[in-house]
């Protein structure tokens, strides 16, 4: 089966990427599906996207299976997600690899402490560690991480 296409995300997919971000959010056991969640992620997705986002999706002959969303003015990973049945396949990798292309120096990212798994991810892929934060729109401690370019 042929890998899923990362490409540019088109405005008439918002609708679907937030219901992939939710997928996968709600697939880390720190929060339930809610339509208020969903309408939450949908009305994000456009502000951010007018705030400066690059907005790339997985497509899988025409199903989205993973959003990602880069900053590149500011180098940074601001979300990967992967749709819960597409999880565990390499799509996480092909996504990170994609933007190394597109942020070959450096990149920095966050996650939610609570979720393990994610940044036990990135860091065998080579992300350190740098702190630990509050955020204070939610609440949540934020883990910070970088990385670089080896020289």
């Amino acid at each position: 089966m042929p890998e899923p296409m990362i490409r540019p995300a088109r405005s008439d997919e918002y609708d679907e990427v937030a219901r992939v971000w939710m997928e996968s959010w709600v697939s880390t056991g720190l929060e339930g599906a809610s339509d208020s969640l969903l309408a939450k992620l949908r009305a994000r997705v456009r502000m951010e996207i007018e705030k400066g986002w690059s907005l790339y999706v997985a497509d899988d002959n025409g199903k989205l299976a993973a959003m990602l969303a880069l900053h590149l003015p500011d180098c940074y990973l601001d979300q990967l997600f992967v749709a819960p049945e597409y999880q565990a396949d390499g799509l996480g990798r092909q996504l990170l690899a994609f933007t190394r292309q597109h942020l070959p120096d450096e990149i920095w990212l966050r996650c939610v402490r609570e979720n393990e798994k994610a940044w036990r991810w990135y860091e065998r892929e080579g992300f350190a560690f740098e702190k630990e934060e509050v955020e204070p729109t939610n609440g949540r401690v934020m883990k910070y991480y970088r990385w670089r370019k080896s020289a």
